[in-house]
């Protein structure tokens, strides 16, 4: 296995058909991810905080809140990225093109986060398309 595919195979889903307060907490952990709306870097802590608080007695929700912690770190750094490279370019007018892009990422980012509360309140583990995946 090589180091890429390491950081970005989707791991096992756990076992077993979670119960409706498991499916319930793995939707939170989807859907925190919108307190960064509101909140500087409330995409990162909202499921941060609902796996540090469940992992320990939900393997269902332990196995959603890193993946949705995953796919916030992915989509944060994607953005700050091309973010500082569209500021960098912007003083040769090109970097202005870029803004649309990350604008549209952030988008995909709400859509995909929505689509897996869905699909755990269904009891589906769900997994990102795009996610590299730091914390196993």
């Amino acid at each position: 296995m090589s180091d890429f595919d390491q950081y970005t195979a989707a791991p096992e889903a756990p076992s077993g058909t979670p119960g409706a307060e498991e499916r319930q907490w793995g939707m939170f952990a989807h859907l925190s991810a919108l307190a960064g709306l509101i909140l500087p870097f409330g995409n990162l802590l909202g499921p941060l905080v609902v796996w540090m608080m469940k992992r320990d007695t939900m393997p269902f929700v332990a196995d959603q809140g890193k993946e949705a912690l995953n796919f916030q770190i992915t989509v944060s750094a994607v953005c700050v990225a091309l973010g500082i490279v569209a500021f960098i370019l912007s003083f040769v007018l090109i970097g202005f093109l870029l803004f649309p892009v990350i604008a549209l990422i952030g988008l995909a980012g709400l859509v995909l986060s929505i689509m897996g509360g869905i699909k755990a309140n269904e009891g589906n583990a769900y997994r990102y398309p795009f996610s590299v995946r730091l914390i196993k």
